[in-house]
This record gives structure tokens, C-alpha cells and sequence, in this order.
């Protein structure tokens, strides 16, 4: 009895603090307003990455996502840039990735359907999917920042370098979720 106890408490807890998701797939817009759904593409590994074009935080990892995506692209590994904030246009949108260069494609999300399925809460935040479409880690892109307005002069650890590589590999993310600093995705609500 004491064993099914604890089963059922380990698999409550798992449940809750994993990032395993049984829901519907999502679809997003993107620029030209087509529906699209980005866990349907043949990638490898999907990365989400939730920006807002008004966030100093999102802005600074422009050149650590262009690293990223210019490292894994070659392997099967699509990013795609999420923007869950409804007023922002399509031209805005352009605007941003060509102000900073942002890598990947980029989709709207004014319904918020890949920030609920991604379990996101700030901008930026990252999100990997497995080939099946199962979310593998959410959470920073690395630790440079420790609160907001806070940050170190170089990153420690590369948390979503690691759970990219990790899931490539097909081995389970030693660490898959991890708290995002940034600019939150519910005042966008």
C-alpha cells in the first residue's frame, strides 16, 4: 500500500513539474496571416522562442540565437520566433528581426495557444519540442540574467544550448525546465 502511495505522488509530481503535454497541437498565424502549425514540420527538434518586439531582455539574446540557429540549423533543429502580442503588425514584426536579426520564422500568436502549450511566461523564453512534438524543456536561454536588470558579464550555463543538444542526441534533458527572466506574457492578455 505504502508503494502505491508513492507512486502516486512521484506521478503527481511528475505530471505537474515535467513538461510532458497531452493537449491538441497549436496553430499560430504567420506574417502573411496563414495558419500554421509548426509542431507539424519534419524538424528534428523545434525551438519556440517567445520575444515581445518592447523587451530590452528579448533584444540582448539576438546574437546568442543567431549563434544557435546558425550552429544547429545544419542538424535538423528549426527555430521559429513566437510573438503572443495582438497589436503588434506584421510590419512590426519585420521591423524587429530586421532591427536586431533574429533568427528563425517567425509566427503571431494573438490567441496565445503556443505560449499555453510551450508553458511560457516571459519574453524570452524558450520552448524545444522532439521530432514527435513533445516538450522537452522550457525555460531561459541561458543564466547571463539572474533577475531582472540584473545580469552577469557572461553566461555560466547555456540551458537551451544543452537541452538542444540533449534531445538531438535522443537522451531525456538533464534539466528540463528553468526560470526565464525577461518581460512578462500576461500583461499581453
Amino acid at each position: 500500500m505504502r508503494g502505491l502511495a508513492f507512486a502516486t505522488l512521484f506521478l503527481g509530481a511528475l505530471v505537474s513539474g515535467g513538461v510532458a503535454r497531452n493537449l491538441p497541437r497549436p496553430a499560430a498565424i504567420d506574417l502573411s496571416n496563414r495558419a500554421v502549425s509548426p509542431l507539424s514540420d519534419s524538424a528534428k527538434v523545434n525551438v519556440f522562442v517567445f520575444v515581445r518586439t518592447d523587451c530590452p531582455v528579448t533584444n540582448r539574446y539576438a546574437p546568442e540565437l543567431k549563434r544557435l540557429a546558425k550552429e544547429y540549423g545544419g542538424q535538423g533543429v528549426k527555430f521559429w520566433l513566437i510573438y503572443p502580442d495582438h497589436t503588434e503588425s506584421s510590419a512590426d514584426i519585420e521591423k524587429h528581426i530586421a532591427t536586431y536579426g533574429f533568427p528563425g520564422m517567425p509566427l503571431r500568436d494573438p490567441k496565445h495557444s503556443l505560449e499555453e502549450y510551450a508553458q511560457a511566461k516571459v519574453a524570452p523564453e524558450a520552448a524545444v519540442f522532439d521530432a514527435a512534438g513533445e516538450l522537452k524543456y522550457h525555460g531561459r536561454i541561458d543564466d547571463r540574467w539572474v533577475s531582472f536588470g540584473v545580469q552577469r558579464q557572461v553566461a555560466t550555463r547555456h540551458d537551451l544550448e544543452l537541452a538542444i543538444g540533449e534531445v538531438l542526441a535522443g537522451k531525456p534533458v538533464a534539466e528540463p525546465v528553468t526560470k526565464a527572466v525577461g518581460c512578462y506574457l500576461a500583461d499581453l492578455r
